[in-house]
């Protein structure tokens, strides 16, 4: 299954009132491990950049003034993304921003359906924790000594490692995808398979070891629970 970690960063909180993004980064993902792959583009926002989202993650209006626009690159992010699930810190800010720009050159937004949200899955989790990318770095043990200040490929990249340890950790096993089934949605929809092996492993166990096993079943008195006939 193919998956997109991906991050933002804007001029503001709200594209309503007139913010707009000024750096995009993607993270591929297939089978939830990182392929290498990336997507990164800084964007001309054609404003004026606030003080305060500058402190945030430091790209100023002079840096970004010969940067691309948006509908520059529009295309190539869409390519990138495909029909991937898009998995994101606080997913609708960062989906809420890319819809507002793709609204303005009238492409279509990209569907709620295929987003995930690693801070809600972060807060059924963990309930009463923090929940910030920080606090979850913190906590799965992510280096994050290299984010100084927000970077939108450093927190895809931070998030992609933060997104496998919120699904089950490095295990592969752990989260089990219905064979045949439909893997466009979120990694919870993945189904949980129990087979059963053809032929019982051989015991490991010698006739000495059995026979004391045995005797010291039968030193704590009563049945077994396991030779119980089952109530199922």
């Amino acid at each position: 299954m193919r998956e997109i970690v991906f991050d933002t960063e804007t001029t503001g909180l709200r594209p309503a009132e007139g913010h707009r993004l000024v750096e995009i980064g993607c993270v591929e993902l297939l089978n939830h491990m990182p392929t290498g792959e990336v997507f990164h583009q800084y964007i001309n926002p054609e404003r004026d950049m606030p003080d305060g989202a500058f402190q945030v993650h430091g790209l100023s209006e002079q840096f970004l003034s010969d940067k691309p626009l948006f509908a520059d690159v529009a295309d190539a992010f869409l390519a990138f993304v495909g029909y991937a699930p898009l998995v994101a810190h606080n997913a609708s800010f960062d989906m809420g921003f890319i819809n507002a720009e793709l609204e303005a050159i009238g492409r279509a937004p990209l569907p709620d359906s295929q987003s995930i949200d690693t801070m809600q899955i972060a807060k059924a989790r963990f309930p009463g924790a923090q929940a910030s990318l920080d606090a979850l770095c913190r906590r799965f043990n992510v280096d994050n000594s290299a984010r100084e200040k927000h970077g939108a490929l450093l927190d895809a990249e931070l998030l992609a490692e933060v997104y496998l340890e919120l699904i089950g950790g490095r295990e592969p096993g752990l989260i089990l995808e219905e064979a045949g089934g439909d893997t466009s949605n979120s990694s919870t929809a993945a189904a949980k398979t129990r087979r059963t092996r053809p032929q019982p492993l051989a015991t490991l166990l010698s006739d000495d070891e059995r026979l004391a096993h045995k005797a010291f079943v039968a030193d704590l008195g009563g049945e077994p629970l396991w030779l119980k006939p089952s109530s199922d």
